[in-house]
C-alpha cells in the first residue's frame, strides 16, 4: 500500500472521531472542520514519518489540540454589544440533550488548555500521563489544569453538579 494509500485510509477511518474532538473543543461545527482539515493537511506532510512510527493518533492528537490553542491565542473573540438581546430559548427538559448542550457551553466558556484537558481526559478517556504527552505538558500540570477546570465548572455551570460529582470518583 502506497503512502498516499495508507493515508486516505486513515484519514478516512478517524475523521468522525476528529471532527468530534474538534467540535468538542470548538463547539462550532464549521470552525471543527476547518480544524480537522488543517490537522489532516499538517497530517498529510508529514505521513512517510509519522506512519512509520505505527502510532499515528498521538502526533494528530498533538496536532490537533496545538492548532485549537494557537488559533485562540491569534484570534480572541470580542463581544459586540448589540441594541436589543436576544431572547433565550427555553431550556429543553429532555434530559440527555439538554445536560450535551449545557456541557458544550460550559467547555466552550473554559480557557483552551482547560478544555483541551478535559476532552483528552474525560472524552477520550486518556490517562494524566498519555494526557501529558500529547499536550506537552508535565503531568503535574495535567492534575492542576484538571482540578481548575472542574472548580470553574463547579461555578459557570452548577446544573452539572452531579455529572462532576461523578467525575471525581
Amino acid at each position: 500500500m502506497s503512502d498516499a494509500e495508507s493515508f486516505h485510509e486513515y484519514a478516512r477511518s478517524r475523521l468522525p472521531m476528529l471532527a468530534r474532538v474538534a467540535y468538542l473543543l470548538t463547539g462550532d461545527p464549521f470552525l471543527a472542520d476547518d480544524l480537522v482539515q488543517l490537522t489532516l493537511l499538517r497530517l498529510a506532510s508529514r505521513w512517510e514519518q509519522v506512519s512509520a512510527a505505527r502510532e499515528p493518533d498521538a502526533y494528530v492528537r498533538r496536532i490537533l489540540y496545538t492548532q485549537h490553542v494557537s488559533w485562540w491565542r491569534r484570534v480572541r473573540r470580542e463581544a459586540l454589544p448589540v441594541a436589543v438581546l436576544p431572547e433565550r430559548a427555553a431550556p429543553d427538559f429532555s434530559g440527555d440533550t439538554a445536560t450535551a448542550l449545557a456541557v458544550r457551553e460550559a467547555l466552550a466558556r473554559l480557557a483552551p488548555r482547560q478544555r483541551a484537558v478535559l476532552v483528552l481526559r474525560y472524552f477520550e478517556d486518556l490517562s494524566e500521563t498519555e494526557t501529558a504527552a500529547v499536550l506537552g505538558v508535565a503531568v503535574g500540570t495535567v492534575k492542576s489544569q484538571t482540578r481548575d477546570a472542574l472548580a470553574r465548572l463547579r461555578v459557570i455551570a452548577p446544573e452539572l453538579s452531579g455529572s462532576l460529582a461523578e467525575v471525581n470518583r
